[in-house]
Protein backbone atom coordinates (compact mmCIF):
# COMPACT_ATOMS: atom_id res chain seq x y z
CA UNK A 1 0.00 0.00 0.00
CA UNK A 2 1.21 3.64 -0.79
CA UNK A 3 1.47 5.99 2.36
CA UNK A 4 -0.35 8.87 0.28
CA UNK A 5 0.91 12.40 1.36
CA UNK A 6 -2.27 14.53 -0.22
CA UNK A 7 -0.86 17.67 -0.34
CA UNK A 8 2.12 16.04 -2.57
CA UNK A 9 0.29 14.55 -4.59
CA UNK A 10 -2.03 17.26 -5.07
CA UNK A 11 0.86 19.25 -6.08
CA UNK A 12 1.85 16.66 -9.01
CA UNK A 13 -1.30 16.87 -10.26
CA UNK A 14 -1.27 20.65 -10.80
CA UNK A 15 1.74 20.23 -12.21
CA UNK A 16 0.51 17.62 -14.54
CA UNK A 17 -2.54 19.34 -15.19
CA UNK A 18 -0.12 22.57 -16.49
CA UNK A 19 1.47 20.75 -18.46
CA UNK A 20 -1.15 19.23 -19.84
CA UNK A 21 -2.19 22.36 -20.67
CA UNK A 22 0.72 23.27 -22.85
CA UNK A 23 0.43 19.84 -24.35
CA UNK A 24 -3.21 20.61 -25.29
CA UNK A 25 -1.90 23.94 -26.99
CA UNK A 26 0.52 22.47 -29.03
CA UNK A 27 -1.10 19.38 -29.53
CA UNK A 28 -3.85 21.25 -31.17
CA UNK A 29 -1.82 23.44 -33.19
CA UNK A 30 -0.49 20.02 -34.82
CA UNK A 31 -3.53 18.33 -35.19
CA UNK A 32 -4.95 20.96 -36.93
CA UNK A 33 -2.01 21.19 -39.49
CA UNK A 34 -1.76 17.41 -40.09
CA UNK A 35 -6.23 17.26 -39.80
CA UNK A 36 -6.84 19.83 -42.51
CA UNK A 37 -3.52 20.45 -44.93
CA UNK A 38 -2.02 16.59 -43.70
CA UNK A 39 1.16 18.42 -43.01
CA UNK A 40 3.71 17.05 -40.30
CA UNK A 41 4.63 20.23 -39.05
CA UNK A 42 8.22 20.15 -36.93
CA UNK A 43 8.30 23.41 -36.58
CA UNK A 44 6.00 23.87 -34.08
CA UNK A 45 8.55 23.44 -31.48
CA UNK A 46 10.18 26.28 -32.54
CA UNK A 47 7.52 28.36 -32.90
CA UNK A 48 6.36 27.50 -29.37
CA UNK A 49 10.11 28.93 -28.48
CA UNK A 50 9.92 31.78 -30.39
CA UNK A 51 6.72 32.88 -28.90
CA UNK A 52 8.10 33.18 -25.62
CA UNK A 53 10.80 34.90 -26.91
CA UNK A 54 8.97 37.83 -28.81
CA UNK A 55 7.18 38.36 -25.44
CA UNK A 56 10.58 38.23 -23.92
CA UNK A 57 11.94 40.93 -26.25
CA UNK A 58 8.89 42.81 -26.47
CA UNK A 59 9.30 43.31 -22.76
CA UNK A 60 13.10 44.02 -22.58
CA UNK A 61 13.01 46.46 -25.90
CA UNK A 62 9.87 48.21 -25.68
CA UNK A 63 8.06 47.92 -22.23
CA UNK A 64 5.42 45.41 -23.54
CA UNK A 65 3.92 43.52 -20.80
CA UNK A 66 2.44 40.34 -20.26
CA UNK A 67 -1.04 40.84 -21.50
CA UNK A 68 -0.32 42.51 -24.48
CA UNK A 69 2.30 39.99 -25.52
CA UNK A 70 -0.44 37.22 -25.53
CA UNK A 71 -1.98 39.25 -28.54
CA UNK A 72 1.26 40.54 -29.86
CA UNK A 73 2.98 37.07 -29.56
CA UNK A 74 0.89 34.41 -30.95
CA UNK A 75 -0.08 37.42 -34.18
CA UNK A 76 3.83 38.28 -35.55
CA UNK A 77 4.58 34.31 -34.77
CA UNK A 78 1.65 33.32 -36.81
CA UNK A 79 2.60 35.30 -39.93
CA UNK A 80 5.78 33.76 -39.89
CA UNK A 81 4.22 30.61 -39.80
CA UNK A 82 2.11 32.33 -42.66
CA UNK A 83 5.51 32.65 -44.73
CA UNK A 84 7.11 29.40 -44.10
CA UNK A 85 3.64 27.99 -46.10
CA UNK A 86 3.61 30.38 -48.71
CA UNK A 87 7.28 30.12 -49.83
CA UNK A 88 8.58 26.90 -48.62
CA UNK A 89 5.94 24.47 -48.47
CA UNK A 90 3.32 25.58 -50.75
CA UNK A 91 6.44 25.26 -54.02
CA UNK A 92 6.15 21.18 -52.66
CA UNK A 93 2.90 20.63 -51.58
CA UNK A 94 2.39 18.04 -54.53
CA UNK A 95 5.33 16.36 -54.03
CA UNK A 96 6.05 13.32 -51.39
CA UNK A 97 5.14 14.32 -47.54
CA UNK A 98 8.46 13.35 -46.89
CA UNK A 99 9.77 16.39 -48.03
CA UNK A 100 8.09 18.83 -46.03
CA UNK A 101 8.40 16.48 -42.97
CA UNK A 102 12.24 16.96 -43.61
CA UNK A 103 11.85 20.90 -44.56
CA UNK A 104 10.52 21.24 -41.47
CA UNK A 105 12.72 19.25 -39.51
CA UNK A 106 15.53 21.25 -41.08
CA UNK A 107 13.83 24.86 -40.21
CA UNK A 108 13.09 24.09 -36.88
CA UNK A 109 17.33 22.87 -35.74
CA UNK A 110 17.87 26.52 -38.19
CA UNK A 111 15.98 28.55 -35.20
CA UNK A 112 16.71 26.86 -32.49
CA UNK A 113 20.53 27.42 -33.16
CA UNK A 114 20.20 31.10 -34.26
CA UNK A 115 19.25 31.54 -31.21
CA UNK A 116 21.11 29.06 -29.15
CA UNK A 117 24.08 31.14 -30.79
CA UNK A 118 22.95 34.07 -30.03
CA UNK A 119 21.78 33.30 -26.41
CA UNK A 120 23.03 30.13 -24.98
CA UNK A 121 21.18 27.91 -23.85
CA UNK A 122 20.53 29.21 -20.02
CA UNK A 123 17.28 30.38 -19.96
CA UNK A 124 15.71 33.88 -19.44
CA UNK A 125 14.06 34.99 -16.92
CA UNK A 126 10.58 36.51 -17.18
CA UNK A 127 8.72 38.24 -15.07
CA UNK A 128 5.01 37.17 -13.99
CA UNK A 129 2.31 39.89 -14.33
CA UNK A 130 1.78 41.84 -10.81
CA UNK A 131 -2.15 40.76 -11.30
CA UNK A 132 -1.51 36.99 -11.38
CA UNK A 133 0.57 36.83 -8.56
CA UNK A 134 0.32 34.95 -4.91
CA UNK A 135 -2.62 32.82 -4.73
CA UNK A 136 -4.86 30.67 -3.07
CA UNK A 137 -4.82 28.38 0.21
CA UNK A 138 -7.20 25.76 -0.27
CA UNK A 139 -7.63 22.80 2.51
CA UNK A 140 -5.20 20.82 0.83
CA UNK A 141 -2.79 22.51 -1.42
CA UNK A 142 -1.40 26.47 -2.13
CA UNK A 143 -3.06 27.36 -5.16
CA UNK A 144 -0.59 29.81 -7.37
CA UNK A 145 -3.04 32.23 -9.10
CA UNK A 146 -0.87 31.87 -12.43
CA UNK A 147 -0.58 28.40 -12.30
CA UNK A 148 -4.68 28.32 -12.18
CA UNK A 149 -4.98 31.25 -14.82
CA UNK A 150 -2.69 28.74 -17.15
CA UNK A 151 -5.38 25.87 -16.93
CA UNK A 152 -8.08 28.25 -17.25
CA UNK A 153 -6.70 30.18 -20.29
CA UNK A 154 -5.78 26.88 -22.29
CA UNK A 155 -8.93 25.57 -21.69
CA UNK A 156 -11.06 28.57 -23.17
CA UNK A 157 -8.63 28.65 -26.47
CA UNK A 158 -8.60 24.92 -27.14
CA UNK A 159 -12.17 24.60 -26.66
CA UNK A 160 -13.09 28.05 -28.70
CA UNK A 161 -10.87 26.73 -31.22
CA UNK A 162 -12.11 23.77 -31.45
CA UNK A 163 -16.00 25.11 -31.73
CA UNK A 164 -14.80 27.55 -34.77
CA UNK A 165 -13.48 24.39 -36.53
CA UNK A 166 -16.41 21.89 -35.94
CA UNK A 167 -19.47 24.06 -35.02
CA UNK A 168 -19.31 27.03 -37.11
CA UNK A 169 -19.62 28.11 -41.30
CA UNK A 170 -15.82 28.97 -41.11
CA UNK A 171 -14.60 26.16 -40.28
CA UNK A 172 -16.76 23.97 -42.69
CA UNK A 173 -14.86 26.77 -45.38
CA UNK A 174 -11.88 25.28 -43.42
CA UNK A 175 -12.68 21.34 -43.93
CA UNK A 176 -14.01 22.06 -47.18
CA UNK A 177 -11.51 24.13 -48.91
CA UNK A 178 -9.32 21.18 -47.73
CA UNK A 179 -10.94 18.10 -48.54
CA UNK A 180 -12.44 19.42 -51.96
CA UNK A 181 -10.67 22.19 -52.94
CA UNK A 182 -11.52 22.41 -56.62
CA UNK A 183 -15.18 22.21 -55.98
CA UNK A 184 -14.57 25.52 -53.17
CA UNK A 185 -12.39 27.61 -55.14
CA UNK A 186 -15.22 26.69 -58.02
CA UNK A 187 -17.55 28.50 -55.15
CA UNK A 188 -14.95 31.45 -55.54
CA UNK A 189 -13.35 30.77 -52.25
CA UNK A 190 -9.32 31.50 -52.49
CA UNK A 191 -8.40 27.78 -51.00
CA UNK A 192 -4.60 28.79 -50.85
CA UNK A 193 -5.38 31.26 -48.59
CA UNK A 194 -7.61 29.30 -46.08
CA UNK A 195 -4.59 27.18 -46.32
CA UNK A 196 -2.13 30.08 -45.24
CA UNK A 197 -4.20 30.97 -42.67
CA UNK A 198 -5.07 27.67 -41.31
CA UNK A 199 -0.91 27.00 -41.00
CA UNK A 200 -0.59 30.27 -39.18
CA UNK A 201 -3.20 29.63 -36.77
CA UNK A 202 -1.75 26.31 -36.06
CA UNK A 203 1.36 27.96 -34.92
CA UNK A 204 0.25 31.17 -33.34
CA UNK A 205 -1.28 28.63 -31.01
CA UNK A 206 2.54 27.08 -30.17
CA UNK A 207 3.47 30.32 -29.77
CA UNK A 208 0.51 31.63 -27.40
CA UNK A 209 1.44 28.27 -25.34
CA UNK A 210 4.95 30.18 -25.19
CA UNK A 211 3.97 33.20 -23.80
CA UNK A 212 2.36 31.54 -20.86
CA UNK A 213 5.10 29.41 -20.18
CA UNK A 214 7.72 31.80 -20.21
CA UNK A 215 7.17 32.90 -16.36
CA UNK A 216 7.31 29.59 -15.40
CA UNK A 217 9.93 27.75 -17.02
CA UNK A 218 12.06 30.73 -18.21
CA UNK A 219 12.77 31.37 -22.13
CA UNK A 220 15.16 28.99 -23.78
CA UNK A 221 16.16 28.16 -27.23
CA UNK A 222 15.53 24.51 -25.95
CA UNK A 223 12.07 25.07 -24.71
CA UNK A 224 10.61 23.53 -27.73
CA UNK A 225 12.58 21.00 -28.58
CA UNK A 226 12.18 19.46 -25.25
CA UNK A 227 8.47 19.03 -25.88
CA UNK A 228 8.24 18.49 -29.44
CA UNK A 229 8.88 14.55 -29.46
CA UNK A 230 6.11 14.39 -26.54
CA UNK A 231 3.42 16.37 -28.38
CA UNK A 232 4.01 14.09 -31.20
CA UNK A 233 3.14 11.27 -28.88
CA UNK A 234 0.23 12.37 -27.80
CA UNK A 235 -1.05 13.58 -31.10
CA UNK A 236 -0.64 10.10 -31.87
CA UNK A 237 -2.35 8.83 -28.39
CA UNK A 238 -5.32 11.34 -29.27
CA UNK A 239 -5.70 10.30 -33.19
CA UNK A 240 -3.37 12.32 -35.92
CA UNK A 241 -5.93 14.91 -36.90
CA UNK A 242 -8.48 14.52 -34.43
CA UNK A 243 -8.91 18.25 -32.92
CA UNK A 244 -10.98 17.05 -30.23
CA UNK A 245 -8.12 13.67 -29.50
CA UNK A 246 -5.36 16.42 -29.03
CA UNK A 247 -7.25 18.29 -26.38
CA UNK A 248 -8.18 15.49 -24.42
CA UNK A 249 -5.12 13.67 -24.36
CA UNK A 250 -2.84 16.62 -24.24
CA UNK A 251 -4.88 17.22 -20.29
CA UNK A 252 -4.78 13.38 -19.88
CA UNK A 253 -1.28 12.77 -20.36
CA UNK A 254 -0.49 15.28 -18.36
CA UNK A 255 -2.39 14.12 -15.59
CA UNK A 256 -1.05 11.01 -15.78
CA UNK A 257 2.87 12.27 -15.90
CA UNK A 258 2.22 14.13 -13.27
CA UNK A 259 0.36 10.87 -11.07
CA UNK A 260 3.72 9.15 -12.24
CA UNK A 261 5.59 11.64 -11.11
CA UNK A 262 4.36 10.63 -7.33
CA UNK A 263 4.27 7.22 -7.54
CA UNK A 264 6.88 6.39 -9.45
CA UNK A 265 9.16 9.13 -10.60
CA UNK A 266 11.72 6.64 -12.49
CA UNK A 267 8.84 6.69 -14.95
CA UNK A 268 7.52 9.46 -15.73
CA UNK A 269 9.99 10.62 -18.69
CA UNK A 270 8.73 7.48 -20.32
CA UNK A 271 5.67 7.04 -19.00
CA UNK A 272 3.69 8.83 -22.31
CA UNK A 273 5.23 6.91 -24.29
CA UNK A 274 4.91 3.84 -23.16
CA UNK A 275 0.71 5.02 -23.33
CA UNK A 276 1.54 5.68 -27.04
CA UNK A 277 2.87 1.84 -27.84
CA UNK A 278 0.07 0.63 -25.86
CA UNK A 279 -2.61 2.59 -28.01
CA UNK A 280 -0.82 2.09 -31.43
CA UNK A 281 -1.06 -2.23 -30.56
CA UNK A 282 -4.98 -1.68 -29.34
CA UNK A 283 -5.97 1.37 -31.44
CA UNK A 284 -3.54 2.08 -34.34
CA UNK A 285 -5.52 4.83 -35.36
CA UNK A 286 -5.65 6.61 -31.91
CA UNK A 287 -8.54 7.14 -28.84
CA UNK A 288 -10.43 9.28 -31.35
CA UNK A 289 -8.98 9.07 -34.63
CA UNK A 290 -11.04 7.32 -37.42
CA UNK A 291 -9.62 3.86 -38.77
CA UNK A 292 -8.26 4.33 -42.29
Amino acid sequence: MFDINIMALSGQLLIGLINGSFYALLSLGLAIIFGLLNIINFTQGAMYMLGAFVAWFGLDLVGLDYWAALVVAPVLVGVVGMLVQRFLLRPIANENHLYSLLLTIGLAMIIQGFFTHLYGSSGLPYAMPEALKGGFRLPFMYLPMYRAWVVVAALVVCFATWWVIEKTRLGAYLRAGTENPQLMQAFGINVPLIVTATFGFGVALAAFAGVMAAPIYSVSPEMGANLLIVVFAIVVIGGMGSIAGAILAGLLMGVIEGLTKYFYPEASSTVIFLVMVLVLMLKPAGLFGKEA
